[in-house]
């Protein structure tokens, strides 16, 4: 294999690293683990060089968010391939090998994702990634073995490997001149959906996302930004305006746009009546926050092979 980094994440993980850490340290071989840290407060990277010195840390100056953390901290590690590792998954027995060899045997292969299991009930596929991700016509993220809130049992449906849209944010292997090539994770986003961004990026300039089942690991999920949390309901609104906008055919923009903005404020009735009117107001502030950004958005556009991966199927209308 060509050199590999393991590269977690951390922001205040202490409690995440003293349960995670110790599979990912036993079950990868033939790679580097690096830790960045975003400027913890907490102990954690204390905790790290008592308890695994053969760990190597990147100390950033404040918390970057995910897309800028792995941005700024991934400057400072060398490697042929980058496999981005949340800090709240459990690693299994050969699950770095698979990944990386799918990288390695094909030049047109850029990212591969793992079968991505619920920590909690491992006989279940897990909500951020599960068995590949994505994207309807409107521009909705789903998953094989993940669509909306409901997620499949893992039955041995998705055991051959595939092409996928988007590969997870959780467990992330991408080849490093290619993800230097896309200029990384957009910085705007901060946290989620900016793995769906690069990916389509990605796909547009012609490689492939592969899902690879013979990878298997298990997320906690939510250990960032809780899913009750109306700051995490800004960003996803928000951020998938955003990729929309930036990815999407022109002759698509006004029509898919414009429709999701009125399911968009659909969903902020619902919260309303689920009693969640902060989930509310995060929807009309994410809304504002993407009119704001139009003109930088605008300008990322990429101006050659847009878009030929579309989806021109509805997760609403299966």
């Amino acid at each position: 294999m060509n050199k590999t980094a393991v590269v977690i994440l951390n922001w205040n993980g202490k409690k995440l690293l003293k349960k995670f850490i110790p599979s990912v340290v036993k079950h990868t071989k033939n790679a580097e683990i690096w830790v960045i840290d975003n400027a913890s407060t907490d102990d954690s990277v204390q905790f790290l060089q008592a308890n695994y010195p053969e760990i190597k840390q990147v100390h950033l100056d404040k918390n970057y968010g995910f897309a800028g953390g792995y941005n700024k901290g991934l400057k400072s590690i060398v490697a042929d391939n980058y496999v981005l590792l949340n800090s709240d998954v459990e690693v299994t027995e050969n699950w770095l090998e698979p990944l990386i060899n799918a990288l390695d045997n094909d030049t047109q292969t850029a990212v591969t994702q793992p079968k991505i299991k619920d920590y909690k009930n491992k006989k279940m596929f897990e909500y951020a990634g599960a068995a590949g991700g994505f994207l309807d016509f409107f521009g909705y993220p789903y998953c094989d073995g993940r669509i909306l809130f409901s997620v499949a049992e893992d039955t041995g449906q998705y055991e051959k490997e595939k092409e996928i849209f988007w590969a997870s944010g959780a467990c992330f292997a991408v080849k490093k001149d290619i993800f230097e090539q896309m200029k990384g994770f957009d910085e705007s986003y901060f946290a989620h959906q900016e793995e769906i961004d690069l990916c389509w990026r990605i796909k547009n300039n012609g490689y492939k996302i592969k899902y690879i089942p013979s990878s298997t690991v298990f997320h906690l999920g939510g250990a960032s930004l809780d899913s009750q949390s109306p700051f995490k309901t800004y960003l996803n609104f928000r951020n998938n305006l955003m990729t929309l906008l930036k990815n999407l055919p022109k002759t698509y923009i006004f029509p898919v746009i414009f429709i999701r903005l009125i399911l968009d404020g659909l969903a902020g009735v619902v919260f309303v009546f689920q009693g969640k009117p902060r989930h509310t107001w995060a929807v009309i502030k994410a809304h504002f926050g993407f009119y704001k950004r139009i003109p930088s958005i605008w300008k990322k556009r990429q101006k050659n092979h847009l878009s030929k991966y579309y989806n021109r199927f509805s997760i609403f209308f299966k």
